[in-house]
């Protein structure tokens, strides 16, 4: 395959790049590259650590081998790959019910937050983590999905309409319902919103 001077530049959009993956398999390798770090942030939050590895890889493993079926209008893979990973967090569904018992059974005074979480969320977030966790554990599947794929993968309405396959009118009466029930859960508090959205 010729390699052209777009190519070289990396403009390509991730339509491109699936379609000749086709003909090369090592130009799949940029969608990781582009991708993989959100993908892996998002399931992480909800498999936890010891699933986490096999769900982004099998994510990525099903999406090269779907990779002919590919839709080329659609630019950006992103919603299509959450869509997997989606998928394939619900064969983990009862590891992902059992992360959230063990987190909700937590106190956070017998357990120390790691550097990392005390560097982002802070104490005040750490405190809510088992009411949290509480809170997703009594959420439908599918609220729960749309919360996090909005929370915690950083998707839009349209993006999560379409890693799914829902109108967005569905993200968003899920979404309402999933954040009124957290909120409820937590006396209030919503850590599931945006910077932006309580701005």
């Amino acid at each position: 395959m010729l390699v052209d001077q777009q190519f070289v530049a990396g403009q390509e959009s991730d339509a491109w790049y699936v379609t000749a993956s086709l003909a090369d398999r090592s130009l799949f390798t940029v969608l990781y590259d582009r991708h993989g770090a959100a993908l892996y942030r998002y399931a992480y939050g909800r498999v936890g650590a010891d699933a986490v590895d096999d769900v982004v890889s099998e994510t990525f493993l099903v999406a090269f081998r779907r990779r002919h079926r590919y839709d080329p209008a659609r630019p950006d893979a992103r919603p299509w790959l959450f869509g997997i990973l989606t998928k394939e967090i619900s064969h983990y569904r009862r590891r992902e019910r059992a992360h959230y018992r063990a987190m909700a059974r937590c106190d956070p005074n017998d357990v120390a937050p790691d550097p990392a979480e005390r560097a982002v969320a802070g104490a005040a977030a750490y405190a809510l983590r088992a009411p949290l966790a509480r809170a997703l554990t009594d959420l439908p599947a599918r609220d729960r999905d749309v919360l996090l794929l909005i929370a915690w993968g950083g998707l839009s309405y349209e993006e999560t309409a379409q890693a799914i396959g829902i109108p967005v009118g569905t993200v968003r009466s899920r979404l309402n319902r999933a954040r009124r029930k957290v909120s409820n859960a937590l006396g209030g508090d919503d850590p599931t919103r945006t910077q932006e959205e309580t701005m």
